[in-house]
């Protein structure tokens, strides 16, 4: 069985999605990635990852002067794990009930719906 990854924080998902995307890389190229999008201190980017590497999340290569930092899991992986957790505790467990609350609460394009029909048969195919 799969070792669960820890459940990552918001800040530390949005470090995660810069790692997915570009690979390793340093506490400053994280950083100008995310500051894209958020505005965080470099001090508190370096002390996020710091945190996510103790943690599992991230390994970090120190053998040149500027640590590098790598995801550990990959996107899908833990995603994946995310979506489970979602599911055991918000819908008791059941799939159906997370799909039919997502649809819902958003609606779906017709694009979407296609995809989703898609899925179901490609995962009835392979049961």
């Amino acid at each position: 069985m799969a070792r669960l990854q820890p459940r990552p924080t918001d800040a530390e998902l949005a470090i995660l999605r810069v790692l997915w995307e570009r690979g390793a890389s340093t506490v400053r190229q994280v950083h100008e990635a995310l500051a894209d999008t958020r505005e965080t201190g470099y001090t508190t980017t370096l002390k996020l990852m710091q945190i996510m590497a103790d943690k599992g999340l991230v390994t970090r290569n120190e053998t040149a002067r500027t640590h590098v930092y790598a995801a550990i899991a990959g996107q899908e992986q833990t995603q994946r794990q995310l979506v489970q957790d979602l599911v055991d505790r918000a819908f008791g467990g059941s799939a159906a009930q997370l799909v039919l609350r997502a649809l819902s609460a958003d609606g779906a394009t017709d694009a979407e719906l296609k995809e989703i029909r898609k899925l179901i048969d490609d995962y009835r195919e392979k049961r």
